[in-house]
Formats: structure tokens, sequence, C-alpha cells
């Protein structure tokens, strides 16, 4: 005996919905799929995301501001007049012992003062027996020459003296301050940019790249506003996308081991 199992074909119009309806579900899955990991990925960026101060005056309430989630300082070290900020040595000490995990300082530069390779060494022979990591110089309109080219290389002196004393330079500037001091150029490119714009936003989305810059380091994202009864910048970083000025002093102190011990070896060497 045989037996035949048959199966009858649903009629065309019972498939096509029956696809429409899969087509349908597929499309809401995917869709909450990728709203998920947009989540997730939100989620994640503001987990490792890192906020900061920057100030121009004496702060002594680091602590308060650490307990408010801003771990990262970068006080004024060099002052547009052409001298040491007086306070600097002192905001040091104070954002270290109020537990910033990461300190910095930007210099101000003296354009009609000239020599920039000199101003560098001033404010790295001040700071000699201080803590910090980068140094960023400061390019927004104030006193610079209205010749573009004398202005790249008053940037370009700059930079390369920060390197010769041994620390890590960064830029702080803005699209618009950017533009007009120096024009369209990314002599500076392989510096890392710490950009200004207040949309009180501690994020980078509003980021367009300007200066050879894909991508910056820090954003100020609020001005001119008061933490703990001091007057400060608001900052933000991503240490995903930024190695901190903690990581740079690290790596050096590292290089100086190593040379350290070369240094031992050659001596072993030549005792024998």
């Amino acid at each position: 005996f045989f037996f035949f199992l048959m199966i009858r074909r649903p009629p065309r119009s019972t498939l096509d919905r029956s696809s429409a309806a899969s087509d349908v579900y597929k499309r809401q899955v995917h869709g909450i799929l990728i709203m998920r990991f947009i989540i997730f990925c939100l989620a994640i960026a503001a987990t490792y995301a890192t906020l900061g101060v920057d100030y121009s005056t004496r702060v002594t309430a680091t602590q308060c501001m650490v307990q408010n989630g801003y771990v990262f300082a970068i006080p004024r070290g060099y002052c547009s007049y052409g001298g040491i900020d007086s306070n600097v040595v002192a905001n040091l000490q104070s954002a270290w012992n109020g537990g910033m995990k990461n300190v910095d300082v930007y210099m101000f530069p003296c354009v009609p003062c000239g020599n920039p390779k000199g101003q560098v060494d001033q404010l790295v022979n001040a700071l000699a027996s201080s803590k910090y990591g980068m140094i960023w110089f400061d390019v927004e309109i104030y006193k610079w020459s209205g010749n573009q080219g004398a202005n790249r290389q008053f940037i370009l002196d700059s930079v390369a003296q920060i390197r010769a004393r041994g620390k890590t330079p960064g830029i702080y500037t803005s699209k618009y301050n950017w533009d007009t001091i120096v024009g369209n150029w990314d002599g500076v490119r392989d510096v890392p940019l710490w950009y200004a714009h207040y949309d009180n936003d501690p994020s980078f989305r509003d980021f367009r790249s300007f200066g050879g810059w894909s991508k910056p380091a820090i954003k100020q994202y609020k001005g001119d506003t008061t933490l703990c009864g001091a007057g400060v910048d608001l900052n933000f970083y991503q240490p995903l996308t930024f190695t901190s000025s903690t990581q740079h002093l690290k790596k050096k102190k590292k290089k100086k081991k190593k040379k350290k011990k070369k240094k031992k070896k050659k001596k072993k060497k030549k005792k024998k």
C-alpha cells in the first residue's frame, strides 16, 4: 500500500498576507535591535565621559568639585600680558590635593611680546617643581597679528618649544577663532585639540572638522559659570578617545626608568 501525503498550497492571497506580515515583523525586530544598540552606545559613552574645569583665578574648592563629578582641572599658567600666573603653582597643588585625577595647565600667550620660545621657557621653568601633565596653548582672538602667516609661525614655534622642553602640547581654540587667526591651516593637526562650543552639552555630537582635526580631545561646553563657589569653565572628554595628562606623566616616568637602566648597564660594562 502506498500512502500519499498531499500538502495543499495556500491561496496566493494568504501567502502574500503572511509574507507581508513577516516582513513587517522583521522590520520591527530590526528597528528594536538598532534602538537597543544606540542606547547601549550612549550608555557606554556616558559611563566613560569625564568632566572637568578650567579657571584663571585662585581656586581651593577642588575637593568639592571632585565630589560633584568634575575630576580634571586645567588652571591658567601663563597670562596674555606676558608673565606667569601668580596662582598657578598653588592651583596645581590644590587640584591634586583635592583629588583631581588629571591636572594640566593652559598658556595664554602674549603675541605682541614676541619671543614665543622664551615665553614657553618662562612657564616650564616656573613650574619646574610642580606636577602637571600637558600644556594647552590658547589660540583665541586677542591681540594676534593681522598677518596669518606670522600667527602660524608663532604657534609652530610655541608648540615646538613645548616639545623641546619635554612637555606634551595641546591647542585650545574654536573654529571661529582658528579660521580668523590662521585661516584654513592644518599645520598642527597632530596636536590634541581642546575646542570651545558653549551648547551646555558634554558630548562631541556638535563637532565639525576644522584645522585638520577630525576628532577633538576635550570640549569646553560651558563658560563663565560658578561651581562650588568658584568661577570656572566646564569641560568634557572621553578617555576612550584621549590620552589624559596622567597617562602622559606615566609614559614619561617609564621612559626615565628605561634610561636609568641603560645607564646602569653601560656603567657595569665599563667596570668589567
